[in-house]
C-alpha cells in the first residue's frame, strides 16, 4: 500500500467530498495533506503549452534489490537534462530519497537520449517521454513493517522553444513491506548513478551570497576584455580623454551617464527576468536569445555596421557631442547610448559568464536576483568610473593620434570575425539571406556616409540619406526571412525517398544549388513562407533538399538520370498512388499550395 502527495504544489485528488474540502482548507492556510489511497497517481512536474511531464512513485525491485521506482511520463518535446555540465544553470535531473528508518543508495538513471541544443551547438544528454529512475534500499528492512519516505525531484524542464523555471517537488510515500514479494520488477539500462542526495539541493547555488556577489562583480570586470567590446574601447577612451578638457562637473556627469548606460542594459535584463517569472512562470534563459534567429541576425548586421564605422565608411559625431558646450543634452544622451551599446556588444562573447550568473540569480528571490544582475553591470562600469573620478589617471592615458586610428581599423576586422561566428549559429535558410543583405546594407551605409560631406547642402544630404534608408528597409523586407515557421529539410537520400514512397507517404524534393540565384528567389518567396511550412507539416510531407552544387553529388546525378531534369530550380513531388508533379523555374507559392491542398491531412 502506498500514500503519495505533493508537499509544494498540487495535492492528489480524492473522490471523497469531505477530504476534498479539507484539502482546500489546508492549502488556504498554508498546509498540505496526504490522502490515503490504494494505488498511485501521477503528479505534474512541468508543463508548457501542450508539452508536459508527470511523475509517480511506487515500490519496485530491480533484480534482487528492493527500492522505489520514480516513473516519469510525458510528451516528446519536454526534456530533462542528464548531465550537470550541459544543463542550464547545472540543473540536471536529481532524485533524492530519505527516510527515518531506512538507508537508500544512489539513484539509478536510465540511458539518456540526445537533443540538439542550438545555443550550445551540440547534442546534449536528456531524458524525455516515459522513463524510470530506481532508488535501491540498502539497509535491512526485514523487521520493518512500514516506512514513510520522502522523495525529492529537482531539475529544469525545457522544450525546443523555452526553458521553464527550475523545479523542486517533494513526494511523500508510505511503503508496506508486507507486500514486498509482489512488487514489480523494473529493468533499467543504467547510464551511471546520480550524485549522493546529501551533496546539494541547488546545484547552481553551492556558494554563499557574499561569494556570489563578489563573483558577479568579477564577471562584470571580465566583460571589459571580451573581444566584442574591444572595437568600442578606442571610442570610449577618446570620449574620456576629451572629457578631461571639460569642467570637472561636466566631465563627471558625462562619465556617470556612460556608466548609467551600462547599468541600464543590465536593469533591462533584470526587469525581463521579473516579468517572465511573475507573468509567465518562466525564467530568463540567455541561450534563448542565441536560439532566436532574428536576434542573431540583428547582431550580425550590427557587427558589420560597426566594422564599417571602424573602417571610416561613415562617422558618428561622438566627440562633437562631448566637446560642444551647447550640446549638453546630446552629450549626455550619447554617453548613455554608448554605455548601453558597450554592454550589448559584450553579450555574444560573454554567453558562458552571463548564463552562469543569470542561472544562479534565478535560484534566489527576485530582490537578490536583481541585485546580482546589477552588480555585473557595476563591475563592468567600475574601470570607467575610476578613470572619470581620478583626474590623475586620465592624464596618464595616451593622447589620441594615428596609432589609435590604426587600432580602430584593425579591430574592425575583429568585428567581422565575430559576425562570421554569429552567422554560423543561424539556420541554413537564414545564412544566405543575411549574407545577401549584408552586402546591400553595406552599400547603403556607404551611401549614407560616403556620398555626402559636411559641405553638402542640407536638402541634398537628406535626399541621399533618405534614399539609402529606404533602399535598406525595402531590401530587408524583400530579402530577410520574416516568418516564424521554418522547414526542416532532410539531406537528399535516394534510399529514404524510396522507402517513403513505398509507404505511400508524400515526398517533396527541392533541387537547388548554391550558385543558383533563381533558387534563392524560390527559397525566399515560397519555401520560407510560414503558411507553406505549416501546410507541409499539416499534410505530413517528407521534405528533402537536393543539393546539386557539386557535379558528382548524388542529387546532381539523380536529377538527370532519375528525374530527367536538365537544371535547377525544380521541385519534384512524389505523391501517393505513383503520381509525380514537377514545378520548374521561378514558381509561385500558389503553384505549390494547389498541390499540397489536394493531399489529405496527416494522421496524428
Amino acid at each position: 500500500m502506498i500514500e503519495i502527495c505533493l508537499l509544494k504544489g498540487k495535492v492528489v485528488r480524492r473522490r471523497t467530498l469531505i477530504i476534498t474540502n479539507l484539502v482546500v482548507i489546508l492549502i488556504a492556510t498554508g498546509y498540505t495533506v496526504c490522502p490515503v489511497f490504494g494505488g498511485t497517481e501521477p503528479v505534474e512536474v512541468a508543463r508548457y503549452e501542450q508539452e508536459y511531464s508527470t511523475a509517480r512513485v511506487e515500490p519496485a525491485r530491480m533484480g534482487d534489490n528492493a527500492g522505489l521506482a520514480v516513473v516519469f511520463e510525458g510528451s516528446d518535446d519536454l526534456h530533462f537534462y542528464a548531465k550537470e555540465e550541459s544543463a542550464p544553470g547545472g540543473y540536471k535531473l536529481r532524485v533524492e530519497t530519505k527516510s527515518a528508518g531506512l538507508d537508500f543508495g544512489e539513484a539509478v538513471f536510465p540511458k539518456w537520449g540526445l537533443f540538439y541544443d542550438k545555443a550550445q551547438q551540440k547534442d546534449v544528454e536528456v531524458y524525455v517521454g516515459r522513463f524510470e529512475v530506481f532508488v535501491p534500499i540498502e539497509s535491512d528492512y526485514s523487521k520493518v513493517q512500514q516506512a514513510e519516505v520522502e522523495v525529492k525531484i529537482s531539475g529544469i524542464a525545457c522544450t525546443s522553444k523555452v526553458c521553464l523555471t527550475p523545479f523542486e517537488h517533494r513526494l511523500e510515500t508510505k511503503i508496506d513491506f508486507g507486500e514486498a514479494d509482489s512488487w514489480r520488477q523494473v529493468k533499467i539500462t543504467a547510464a551511471g548513478a546520480a550524485k549522493p542526495a546529501k551533496q546539494t539541493t541547488k546545484p547552481a547555488a553551492s556558494y554563499s551570497a557574499p561569494v556570489a556577489f563578489l563573483l558577479a562583480l568579477v564577471a562584470g570586470l571580465v566583460l571589459n576584455v571580451m573581444p566584442c567590446v574591444w572595437p568600442v574601447i578606442p571610442i570610449i577612451v577618446m570620449r574620456i580623454w576629451n572629457q578631461a578638457g571639460e569642467s570637472k562637473s561636466r566631465s563627471v556627469g558625462l562619465g556617470l551617464a556612460f556608466c548609467g548606460g551600462i547599468l541600464l542594459f543590465f536593469a533591462a535584463i533584470a526587469v525581463l527576468n521579473i516579468v517572465l517569472i511573475l507573468g509567465f512562470d518562466t525564467v530568463f534563459q540567455w541561450g534563448d536569445l542565441l536560439r532566436n534567429p532574428v536576434f542573431v541576425a540583428v547582431m550580425v548586421l550590427l557587427m558589420v555596421v560597426l566594422a564599417l564605422f571602424m573602417f571610416g565608411v561613415f562617422s558618428i559625431g561622438i566627440p562633437a557631442s562631448v566637446t560642444s558646450k551647447a550640446g549638453a543634452g546630446s552629450g549626455y544622451a550619447g554617453s548613455v547610448g554608448m554605455g548601453f551599446l558597450a554592454a550589448l556588444l559584450a553579450t555574444p562573447c560573454s554567453f558562458a559568464i552571463l548564463a552562469a550568473a543569470v542561472a544562479w540569480a534565478q535560484t534566489q528571490t527576485l530582490g537578490v536576483a536583481t541585485f546580482t544582475l546589477m552588480l555585473i553591470g557595476a563591475g563592468m562600469a567600475a574601470p570607467y568610473l575610476i578613470l572619470i573620478l581620478t583626474p590623475g589617471l586620465l592624464n596618464r592615458l595616451p593622447k589620441p593620434g594615428g596609432w589609435m586610428e590604426h587600432i580602430k581599423q584593425g579591430l574592425g576586422f575583429l568585428l567581422l570575425l565575430v559576425a562570421v561566428k554569429l552567422l554560423g549559429a543561424l539556420p541554413g535558410q537564414w545564412r544566405i539571406s543575411v549574407l545577401y543583405y549584408v552586402v546591400i546594407l553595406s552599400f547603403c551605409v556607404w551611401m549614407w556616409g560616403g556620398w555626402v560631406s559636411y559641405s553638402t547642402p542640407r536638402a541634398r544630404k537628406w535626399l541621399i540619406r533618405g534614399i539609402a534608408l529606404l533602399f535598406a528597409v525595402a531590401a530587408g523586407v524583400a530579402i530577410l526571412p520574416a516568418q516564424e515557421k521554418t522547414i526542416d529539410w532532410l539531406d537528399y537520400d535516394a534510399g529514404q525517398i524510396s522507402d517513403a514512397v513505398g509507404e505511400e507517404r508524400p515526398v517533396l524534393i527541392k533541387f537547388t544549388a548554391d550558385w543558383c540565384s533563381s533558387c534563392s528567389i524560390v527559397e525566399k518567396f515560397v519555401y520560407m513562407r510560414k503558411d507553406i511550412g505549416e501546410l507541409i507539416e499539416q499534410k505530413g510531407v517528407l521534405v528533402f533538399k537536393g543539393d546539386t552544387t557539386a557535379a558528382g553529388a548524388p542529387a546532381t546525378v539523380d536529377l538527370a538520370d532519375v528525374y530527367n531534369e536538365p537544371g535547377v530550380p525544380v521541385s519534384v513531388l512524389l505523391l501517393p498512388g505513383g503520381k509525380t508533379e514537377k514545378l520548374r523555374g521561378l514558381i509561385g507559392k500558389d503553384d505549390l499550395k494547389e498541390i499540397l491542398n489536394s493531399l489529405p491531412d496527416a494522421k496524428r
